[in-house]
């Protein structure tokens, strides 16, 4: 099966705003962003499933992409609870820091920790390759696609952040036999 992973294009946030659930819209470049990425993949054919985290900024370039899509949300981005909507900037430091050191165990307040979403994106990879799917296309975020990659390569969670996941990112993943590879990232 041959699985690619993709980041949503750019968002019109402002930088340093902590936005991991809220509905953000996407930069008023999305229709070349869109058409940039989609230079970057095979022509999609109907029969490819395309998954979607619900989020406008997924499902946007998810139906972009393809006519049918399948909404699921196990592949929403890390919930960041009573820190969603306000600038990093503005929590306050020692809790950021705190959880910046903890963030595989802790969350922010009312939110989840990276643990909590690598369980929730696992259940959704586990379905994912009991189906027997040629190819599939993923349109989710880049916390789902970090805590997917550390699964694949049996990361330390505290080590996926080292993965960069750009906006409007191809990551093409192979599985066969029980065993998945990684033909390339970040493309």
């Amino acid at each position: 099966m041959d699985i690619y992973l993709i980041r949503h294009t750019r968002t019109a946030a402002e930088s340093g705003l902590c936005y991991g659930q809220t509905d953000m819209a996407l930069a008023e470049s999305f229709a070349e962003d869109a058409r940039q990425l989609s230079a970057k993949l095979p022509e999609i054919a109907s029969d490819w499933p395309v998954f979607s985290s619900p989020l406008s900024r997924c499902r946007q370039l998810a139906v972009a992409l393809s006519d049918d899509v399948t909404l699921d949300d196990r592949l929403l981005e890390l919930n960041f609870g009573d820190w969603e909507g306000r600038r990093f900037d503005d929590v306050e430091p020692d809790r950021l820091r705190y959880w910046t050191e903890h963030f595989v165990e802790v969350g922010p307040p009312g939110g989840e920790s990276f643990t909590d979403l690598y369980r929730r994106t696992g259940s959704f990879w586990q379905e994912l390759l009991a189906r027997p799917y040629e190819r599939v296309v993923i349109v989710t975020h880049a916390g789902a696609i970090r805590a997917l990659l550390a699964r694949v390569l049996t990361l330390p969670l505290a080590n996926a952040f080292q993965l960069r996941i750009n906006p409007g990112s191809v990551h093409k993943l192979q599985h066969q036999s029980d065993y998945t590879h990684i033909d390339y990232l970040n493309r």
